[in-house]
């Protein structure tokens, strides 16, 4: 059983200090290690042995019990030695009070797992070994032991984490092989690793990474789309994450002793039961289909990818003929399944550790498909003798070809290092190969046997791909932190424009730009934020004063206004804040706010309305499709808690709940409230019916202002009325009503609003939440000062915006330019002072220009359209002399008009001014 030329190691089990682990069982299952007793354990039963015999001389020894193990006959020889030494370790292990273990089992195990004649297929059933037929007699302890340890189950685990744990750590790799050999399409694979708001688990974002490490500077990858491809992370993730809940269980159920009932307390055990352990292992069942049905795909798709069509048919012959298929996956799950459902848990483990191993199989047929596919010239080339074929007699045109062909062929840095370890491997014996028929059959064999766990290699094999990926730690493409993101020259230019839409809105409403620290005392935001504040980020101490980063723009404008004493300012401002947020699409950790507020006296309501129409007038002239404002006023909720009976004390609590309503059934708010927040049923109930109310504003109003409406009994919601129906009647008048919705629901969750608040819904198809949100906050500034000065803003979330815009640019086919030059002055050479002069001038005119050096025509032409530049001026040797330039419009694909060279910057200026424009 042992592998060719495999060094037998030797475990030792029973001394103290000594402990088992997956990977010494699973070396002893398949022969590749023998089994040494400790002689402490052995002197230890001995003595303990001897005892018992001299304190029961003179009474009569209980008949034996017998046991048979002629159930391990119905598990592979692996798993059944696998099992022998679990028993062997639970004998040495557990202290029996009545010292009823004998060394008899302990070395007659030992001897079994040490007997070269089982070290075959065969049963054991030589002297000196277990005869699985045979029915021992046992003490009452040993039989405890053999009932209640679970060691069969615990030996089949033990193979299962082990075979989890090499396949986790070289599935990885292989992919990465296929990646390159099919062509992927790896985008997928930087936005998991980018932390631009992915909600990517850590394990999918380390697999990404380690794709990244062996596909980077690939020239292969980039154009096959296909699930079982962009699906890697996720998969791989799952299973890594779940390789290593079985590795943990596992870990203690192989060194757990088992535990003797005390007299008179019953029956003990170990580890725990069969019932929780094929728990633990049910999850895995379901990960290794997956990640078995999409290697097989890959596989076939590498295969597929093999140009070559005798090595395509031979490779795919003996794919179809010796591969696993996902029907023996699949069926091997479905019995698997059903032995656990029936209790049969010996036999769950059994079919599990059966499909591991057929996944590991197709793993290794996926590792084939990529290689040959990759290194097929090599046996093409070598079946042919390296004659030339008959599309290398073309001449130029094959030399062209070839020299194309390995061109192309740039794989990965680690893709290259692994492929580089696995030709050195299989070169012994390259040269006996005398047809491509051979040579493909014996890398199949070769690769196949060396991807084997039991193949002396294969340790190497696994410590080569953890040196490629962590020699590559420290040179790794750099990464974001989660959360933020960067910007592409296409996405800036949106949201230079956006911003400029945004900053024109602003001003025309009178509004003066602010700016303030990215970075505040952390006393300034504490306390102003509800239960939000956990977001909030601190820094480490810096000269003695706790900071953190700013929450938002309104609090800083707040503490600005307070400390410098100011009674009126309408003022605006553009700039990221930070929030310590769990990322998902549309949420990140560091992005922009576009804020608007009004801060002093002024009339009931103007400054609200105001601040409402802005929003509106914002999104409208963004452009970016329907929306609603969803508007309720602070005091009308209050009053509203009032009247259901919430302790006034509660009603931020209750508000932070109700503010979620957007993401969660009210159900799921009923039961928070109830559970969490300690309200009652009753009064949980009648918060339901009022913040089921919405509708058109000035309908709704009139409803809620009917006689007998309890909130015209409510001091501060009979005020929110009415500051309500003044704020309506001036919307209706602006022609921005029919944006707005009064929705009872609303309660923006933030402490510091006083007064109307409201929030703009995106109703598209792209589902980003709230882009924009506000309200009346009359007691915040005057918590920086002795002055109270009552104020109101709103908020742009522009971060979503922009995604929003982005995506209508792709549905509508929109291509962005990302920069607005005007004209390419293309000078055919390399006279820097005559680009010089000529960019100078039109600089000077205020034309947007940029030059190039450049002798070749297309070179010019080819940047203009990159960059879509509607007009170049171009300048060679004969225009110089001349005294003309060329004067060429690149959209139009006219022909080329001679102008003086004086009367350039007119003509650009002309032709600008006509239309040709950024």
């Amino acid at each position: 059983m042992a592998a060719e030329g495999h060094q037998v190691s030797v475990i030792t089990v029973g001394g103290k200090g000594s402990s088992l682990s997956s990977h010494s069982v699973f070396a002893v299952a398949n022969g590749l290690a023998q089994v040494r007793i400790d002689s402490s354990a052995l002197d230890r039963l001995l003595s303990l042995n001897h005892k018992k015999k001299d304190n029961n001389q003179q009474q009569q020894p209980p008949p034996p019990a017998k046991f048979n193990f002629s159930f391990l006959k119905d598990i592979s020889p692996q798993e059944s030695r696998a099992s022998l030494l679990l028993l062997l370790n639970k004998f040495l292990l557990s202290s029996s009070p009545s010292a009823g273990i004998r060394p008899y089992l302990p070395l007659l195990i030992s001897d079994t797992l040490n007997n070269n004649d089982n070290n075959n297929n065969s049963n054991p059933s030589a002297s000196q070994t277990l005869d699985f037929d045979h029915a021992y007699d046992v003490t009452d302890d040993e039989l405890f032991v053999l009932e209640k340890s679970l060691f069969t189950l615990d030996g089949i685990c033990s193979i299962l984490d082990h075979q989890s744990s090499t396949l986790s750590a070289i599935v990885d790799a292989i992919a990465a092989l296929s990646c390159e050999a099919t062509g992927a399409d790896v985008s997928a694979f930087s936005s998991i690793d980018s932390g631009d708001g992915s909600s990517a688990n850590k394990d999918e974002i380390a697999v990404a990474g380690d794709l990244k490490v062996f596909l980077n500077g690939s020239k292969l990858v980039g154009k096959l789309e296909h699930e079982a491809l962009s699906e890697i992370p996720q998969l791989h993730g799952t299973f890594r994450e779940i390789a290593r809940l079985v590795h943990s269980r596992t870990r203690v159920e192989l060194n757990s002793p088992v535990v003797f009932p005390k007299v008179g307390k019953g029956v003990s055990s170990c580890g725990g039961t069969a019932k929780a352990l094929a728990t633990a292992f049910s999850t895995l069942s379901e990960a290794l289909r997956h990640l078995g049905n999409c290697s097989w795909t890959r596989a076939k798709l590498s295969i597929d990818a093999i140009s070559n069509v005798d090595l395509r048919s031979s490779l795919t012959e003996m794919f179809n003929r010796e591969c696993p298929s996902t029907d023996i996956l699949g069926n091997l799950l479905m019995s698997s399944s059903q032995a656990g459902f029936r209790g049969q848990h010996i036999m769950f483990f059994h079919e599990l550790n059966g499909l591991s191993e057929m996944v590991r199989k197709i793993v290794s047929w996926e590792a084939v498909a990529a290689f040959v596919s990759l290194e097929g010239s090599e046996i093409t080339d070598k079946g042919q003798g390296n004659a030339p074929s008959s599309v290398e007699m073309n001449g130029e045109n094959a030399k062209s070809n070839k020299k194309s062909e390995k061109r192309k062929k740039v794989l990965g840095k680690g893709a290259t290092a692994l492929m580089q370890f696995i030709r050195e491997m299989l070169q012994s014996g390259v040269g006996q190969a005398v047809d491509h028929s051979a040579l493909l059959e014996k890398w199949v064999s070769d690769i196949l046997s060396f991807l084997d766990p039991k193949h002396t290699g294969f340790g190497t094999l696994l410590l080569k791909v953890k040196e490629i990926v962590e020699s590559n730690e420290s040179r790794r493409l750099p990464k974001l932190p989660k959360g933020t993101r960067d910007f592409s020259k296409e996405q800036m230019a949106i949201r230079e424009r956006a911003f400029s839409i945004i900053t024109e809105v602003f001003k025309r409403h009178g509004a003066m730009a602010l700016d303030t620290p990215a970075f505040e005392l952390r006393e300034t935001l504490m306390g102003k934020y509800g239960e939000d504040s956990k977001l909030i980020y601190d820094l480490a101490d810096q000269g003695g004063e706790l900071c953190s980063l700013r929450y938002d723009l309104t609090v800083p404008f707040a503490r600005y206004v307070a400390m410098n004493g100011i009674s009126s300012f309408k003022r605006y401002q553009i700039a990221k804040v930070y929030r310590r947020d769990n990322p998902s699409k549309g949420r990140y950790r560091e992005f922009y706010q576009c804020d608007f507020d009004i801060a002093g006296q002024y009339e009931r309501m103007g400054p609200d309305f105001e601040v409402v129409k802005v929003m509106t007038e914002l999104l409208d002239e963004l452009n970016i499709g329907d929306y609603e404002v969803k508007l309720n006023h602070r005091k009308l909720l209050d009053g509203m808690l009032e009247i259901c009976g919430v302790p006034s004390e509660k009603f931020r609590t209750i508000c932070s709940s109700i503010d979620k309503l957007d993401k969660q059934s009210f159900e799921q708010i009923r039961k928070e409230m109830v559970e969490e927040k300690g309200l009652t049923l009753e009064i949980a109930d009648k918060i339901g019916t009022f913040v089921k109310e919405r509708g058109p504003p000035l309908e709704l109003l009139s409803k809620l202002k009917q006689e007998g409406s309890p909130f015209l009994e409510n001091e501060g919601s009979l005020i929110a009325l009415n500051e309500l129906e003044v704020l309506f009647k001036a919307l209706e008048k602006s022609k921005c009503i029919d944006k707005v919705v009064f929705d009872l629901s609303l309660a923006r969750g933030l402490d510091y609003y006083t007064g109307v608040i409201f929030e703009a819904v995106f109703k598209g198809a792209t589902q980003v939440g709230s882009i924009a949100a506000g309200g009346r906050y009359d007691n915040l500034i005057g918590m920086f000062g002795t002055k109270q000065v009552p104020a109101v803003g709103v908020s742009l979330g522009i971060e979503r915006v922009f995604l929003i815009m982005e995506q209508r640019q792709k549905d509508q086919n929109q291509v962005t330019r990302a920069t607005e030059t005007q004209v390419l002055v293309a000078i055919l050479g390399d006279d820097l002072s005559l680009a010089a002069e000529l960019a100078s001038e039109l600089w000077s005119a205020r034309v947007k220009a940029e030059y190039l050096l450049s002798k070749r025509v297309m070179k010019h032409i080819e940047r203009a359209k990159d960059s879509r530049i509607p007009l170049m001026v171009i300048v060679g040797e004969r225009e110089v002399n001349e005294g003309v330039v060329r004067l060429k419009d690149v959209q139009a694909a006219k022909e080329d008009e001679i102008i003086p060279r004086e009367r350039l910057v007119e003509e650009l200026q002309r032709r600008l001014s006509g239309g040709i424009s950024s």
